[in-house]
């Protein structure tokens, strides 16, 4: 091939550095956001918090910010019986301007957007009205670990007896089970291939299991589930031991669960020697056993979800009127620091140009973060205008609802909404739900609109709710009683909502 020349016209998109922090902004939840606000701040000389109600000095702020606190938006909408007022008015303005690089324009005057951002959003609400508290931080106990080593020292033992129970109380997972066996645990602190010391190692665990499951919470150091309601029927058995329903219970549990679980009365009463009538009567008192000791002391972690947006409804009767408020909890309160910036006016030379480049990172920051809460709050007042009778009446007047419908109104594309709608939350008068919740897909109707599936789930639990416990409705049955409420939804869509919801087949619902 000969050389040559050749002219060829192409576009192609460059992110920049602004750009793509502002998209990376926007995709992270509050606990992500907060992370990333005390990094920058560590890095970010020219950034600080905004922790105090003090005015700032004058240099170069006494002009009015251009830009409305979106601590103080609010978006407001109306909801008549029968009539949609259209869609809600977003008041001031989202921040649009994107630079090209973090190399600023070389200026070091202070402008008037450098000045704090969300400092006083908690103290511009409306005294006087409800604010939403979208926590309630659970009460904490002490740990199950904890609790029985306090019981253990009341036990007189040998100090072997006392390290083995030691041992085996460390090794409890959070249910209160021992998941390993005895001659693992043994293997794993003998460390040696000593037949005698593993067995001496065994025969000091099981003296000391059987001292452990005599300890509080009834239960504890069970090996697996049907051991675990044996103790505790055990434990009853001693204050009643010649209760004919304790004994049958105690039978029971010693037969594989998969019986119980089945509800195989006849099997259950041929493998026991009971009666058929009393199988049916220990079944249920085993149901209200504690399946998990240690559930009461577990100190999971506890994931609080704080809401981006508050909801609530400024009529206490007749028709509703929301206002979508972001939360000021959330919105980090941060300024240029600056003493330092106007430090640099008038600074020339390369040993400023560094110093300018980090100026112009805090001043950005601010506007990506500002930008991120401004859309956050038109997408959210999108959602409620669409499910206003969801606010209002619940989960049933849920209607379908998708991405695109949201990205073609508010003029953005369908990434963005979902990068908005991602581990961001909502607080309403229903409840928090992330925003995703909002989304869904629709049924089709015998009317020719569409129901959204969080409706049809929500339908189908109540049917569930309201069934004869002694005849189980089936995932056909469910089908046909929607298909008679004008819903067409098949048996398998159905069974995959039934599902979803934690709902077992009827065959394991029916009680007695």
């Amino acid at each position: 091939m000969k050389p040559g020349l050749s002219l060829r016209m192409s576009q192609h998109l460059a992110l920049t550095p602004q750009l793509q922090q502002s998209i990376r902004l926007l995709q992270l939840s509050t606990l992500e956001l907060s992370q990333e606000v005390e990094q920058m701040l560590d890095e970010n000389p020219f950034l600080e918090r905004n922790d105090e109600e003090a005015p700032q000095e004058a240099f170069g702020l006494d002009q009015a910010d251009t830009h409305v606190s979106l601590g103080d938006r609010v978006s407001e909408s109306a909801s008549e019986s029968g009539h949609d007022d259209g869609p809600s008015e977003i008041t001031g303005e989202a921040v649009t301007d994107v630079a090209e690089s973090w190399d600023g324009d070389g200026s070091v005057e202070m402008r008037p957007d450098d000045s704090e951002w969300g400092g006083d959003a908690g103290s511009r609400q409306n005294k006087g009205e409800e604010t939403a508290d979208a926590t309630e931080l659970a009460r904490s106990t002490g740990s199950l670990t904890d609790f029985l080593q306090r019981q253990a020292l009341s036990l007189r033992l040998s100090e072997i007896d006392r390290a083995a129970l030691r041992f085996l109380i460390e090794s409890l997972n959070d249910d209160g089970y021992l998941s390993d066996t005895l001659p693992e645990l043994a293997a794993s602190l003998a460390g040696s291939d000593d037949c005698e010391q593993l067995d001496e190692l065994v025969h000091r665990f099981t003296v000391a299991l059987g001292l452990l499951q005599s300890l509080e919470p009834v239960g504890v150091g069970a090996r697996d589930l049907a051991e675990c309601l044996r103790i505790q029927i055990k434990a009853r058995l001693q204050d009643e031991p010649d209760n004919a329903l304790l004994q049958a219970a105690l039978k029971v549990c010693g037969h594989p669960m998969e019986l119980l679980a089945k509800r195989d009365f006849k099997r259950l009463a041929v493998l026991t020697g009971e009666s058929e009538a009393l199988i049916k009567t220990a079944i249920p008192f085993i149901a209200r056993l504690e399946p998990k000791p240690g559930r009461p002391f577990a100190q999971a972690e506890q994931n609080i979800i704080v809401p981006d947006v508050i909801v609530t409804n400024l009529r206490k009767t007749g028709a509703p009127k929301f206002r979508i408020q972001l939360n000021p909890d959330v919105m980090p309160k941060l300024r240029v620091h600056d003493i330092y910036a106007n430090a640099l006016r008038g600074g020339k030379g390369e040993s400023h140009a560094g110093l300018q480049q980090r100026l112009q990172e805090a001043r950005w920051f601010i506007k990506n973060i500002q930008q991120r809460f401004d859309t956050i709050l038109r997408v959210s007042s999108a959602i409620v205008e669409r499910q206003k009778n969801f606010l209002v009446q619940g989960e049933l007047a849920m209607r379908p609802l998708v991405l695109r419908e949201i990205a073609d109104e508010l003029g953005m594309h369908e990434s963005t909404i979902s990068r908005v709608t991602t581990a961001k939350y909502m607080s309403t008068p229903q409840g928090t739900f992330e925003l995703k919740y909002f989304f869904g897909s629709g049924l089709g109707t015998d009317s020719g609109n569409a129901a959204s599936s969080t409706a049809v789930r929500a339908l189908i639990k109540q049917l569930v709710a309201a069934e004869n416990p002694a005849k189980p409705l089936s995932d056909n049955q469910i089908s046909e009683m929607l298909k008679e409420q004008g819903i067409d939804c098949a048996r398998r869509t159905v069974a995959k909502y039934r599902e979803a919801l934690k709902i077992a087949p009827a065959n394991l619902r029916k009680t007695l």
